[in-house]
């Protein structure tokens, strides 16, 4: 029987299968036959069509802030991938943890349960919360009784835990994160340079000059788009001090998220956070000096973990190794069960 860990993300679904590692790492995307109502591509040939597609297709993003958004379509998408790890002649169900946001209602939880139990994963299916999980994946030592400072920062929220004894002290998960930095982006250039520019443009001006702080050597990058006036394709230059001045609101969103749980934490776990220092996961801490920035805001040391794309994913295929003690701490089917009536 297969043991698999799944980062069902807002941006992307990652994999994890012991022994091999993250095998699939593609994007939450869906492309479907309206007329036919079939499914017609998933993960990154799906990602390929987004602003492209004929009226008879249309391309859906099924998880929206860190939850299910379009639940039938995520159940595809789950079948999909957990059907490419299983391979076509193993007929046993894997054991699958799958990863929820720290602040997921029981009907959220019960839907990302029902959704993978569907999609062929054994009953129960395991969930558990991001920041463990990311903690685990990063390799902090989560077991011991010291405090550990962990910032998620997805396609979907933000998410800032105290990790101490497998369990989640003290959390905060805010709807801040890779995909409104990535509006805020389009808003500034259209409102800046009259250009209307997609989601993917606006993504990729991130990842070409996106910084937290001012850098020391300004980057630039071209952008291609529609004239808001003339209505004529056209191309500009923006660089990372434009980039700096759209995305600032959305950098304090996420570091009063940070401040809040640090005014939360217990004195003892608050010392251990001080010498440790807080750990930063998921895409949005691969931004340009966003460790800085929020080390300078806090007081506190902040680095990058090693990989933060897929933490996540490894930590929640390493959980299943340790579910005996990590259990205690993740929410059961049956609380899910009655919390949702």
């Amino acid at each position: 029987m297969k043991r698999i860990g799944i980062d069902l993300g807002t941006a992307n679904v990652l994999v994890y299968v012991k022994g091999r590692g993250v095998v699939i790492n593609e994007p939450s995307v869906v492309a479907l036959s309206t007329r036919a109502n079939r499914i017609e591509a998933v993960g990154g040939s799906a990602r390929d069509m987004m602003g492209r597609t004929p009226s008879g297709i249309s391309v859906i993003r099924p998880m929206r802030d860190g939850v299910i958004a379009d639940y039938t379509i995520t159940e595809a998408m789950l079948r999909y991938f957990i059907g490419k790890v299983k391979g076509r002649l193993n007929f046993s169900k894997p054991e699958v943890m799958i990863t929820i946001p720290v602040g997921a209602t029981s009907v959220e939880q019960r839907a990302v349960r029902d959704a993978a139990e569907q999609a062929g994963a054994r009953r129960p299916a395991h969930l558990m919360p991001e920041p463990l999980a990311a903690a685990i994946g990063a390799r902090i030592p989560v077991g011991s009784p010291r405090g550990n400072m962990v910032v998620d920062i997805g396609g979907g929220r933000c998410e800032a835990a105290i990790i101490s004894m497998y369990g989640v002290v003290v959390a905060e998960s805010v709807r801040m994160a890779g995909d409104r930095i990535d509006d805020a982006i389009a808003g500034y250039i259209k409102r800046r340079h009259n250009l209307i520019v997609g989601d993917r443009s606006a993504e990729e001006v991130k990842l070409a000059v996106g910084c937290a702080l001012p850098l020391d050597q300004e980057l630039t990058c071209e952008v291609r788009g529609r004239d808001q006036v003339t209505g004529m394709p056209r191309t500009i230059t923006v660089n990372s001090t434009e980039v700096h001045q759209a995305i600032g609101d959305c950098l304090q969103t996420i570091v009063a998220t940070v401040r809040s749980v640090l005014e939360k934490t217990p004195p003892e776990l608050a010392s251990d956070v001080i010498d440790q220092g807080i750990v930063l996961t998921g895409g949005g801490a691969l931004l340009r000096r966003i460790d800085e920035m929020i080390a300078t805001e806090t007081g506190v040391a902040c680095y990058v973990a090693e990989d933060p794309l897929r933490c996540v994913a490894i930590g929640a295929g390493l959980a299943l190794e340790h579910l005996d003690v990590i259990k205690r701490s993740l929410p059961t089917e049956e609380e899910t069960l009655i919390a949702s009536y």
